[in-house]
């Protein structure tokens, strides 16, 4: 008989006699974004309880476990933290509302009435997924959001605090899921949108300074942007 060989007979047979068994209980559903699927699925929500077993019996309880996810349709279980990411379609109008946020942000800094200004921010906002957004509609909203605040066109954002707290609402839960260039991509919409019909104005310029910010980007990296944004290629 080979060295050890008998003593790992004896962890074997043990292992067979003696084990351990989780019980999962669900305790909630929903959709998430699986990591493992790479796309949104149902997932349950369950805690377990492990049990000491005897022969496949279970004798003696071994505490609480979880919670955790599980994938409804991998099995793969995760962390509940894997609930903070947002599913693909909560993502994609997460992104739609930035950019229609930013856009009007801009306008209204802007004065709202360049066509010019309007045709681009129309462009990034149908880009976003508002297929059906026209100047004409971007313009009342901004005529309507005039007349909400008490604002003048051209006011900047720190005399109208109500845009700079929608640009916060809109842009803060979306920058954590955002790759650096993503959201460099949504401060450069709002620039474009800003030029369309000249020069930055001061005000237009603090609005994207709070877009940048509430996008976590760097002061100078915002500076660095906008001055790109109005370099000609």
């Amino acid at each position: 008989m080979l060295p050890g060989r008998g003593r790992d007979g004896q962890v074997t047979r043990l292992a067979r006699i003696l084990g351990h068994r989780t019980a999962w209980t669900p305790v909630g559903d929903g959709e998430f974004f699986c990591p493992a699927c790479g796309g949104d699925r149902n997932y349950q929500r369950l805690t377990g309880r492990r049990r000491l077993t005897l022969l496949g019996l279970p004798v003696l309880s071994r505490g609480e476990i979880g919670p955790v996810v599980e994938c409804a349709a991998c099995q793969q279980q995760f962390g509940t933290d894997v609930l903070d990411h947002p599913t693909t379609t909560r993502f994609s109008a997460m992104l739609r509302d930035a950019v229609h946020t930013v856009a009007l942000a801009v306008l209204s800094a802007g004065g709202g009435c360049a066509r010019t200004a309007l045709e681009a921010a129309a462009g990034a906002v149908r880009a976003a997924g508002f297929a059906d957004c026209t100047e004409e509609q971007l313009a009342a909203l901004v005529e309507a959001l005039a007349a909400d605040t008490g604002r003048a066109y051209g006011a900047p954002c720190g005399g109208g605090p109500g845009l700079a707290i929608e640009l916060h609402e809109a842009l803060d839960p979306l920058a954590p899921h955002l790759a650096p260039t993503g959201r460099e991509s949504i401060l450069l919409q709002g620039a474009r949108i800003a030029l369309a019909d000249g020069p930055y104005t001061p005000a237009e310029r603090e609005v994207l300074a709070t877009v940048g910010a509430a996008l976590t980007l760097p002061a100078d990296e915002v500076t660095r942007l906008l001055a790109a944004a109005g370099t000609p290629s």
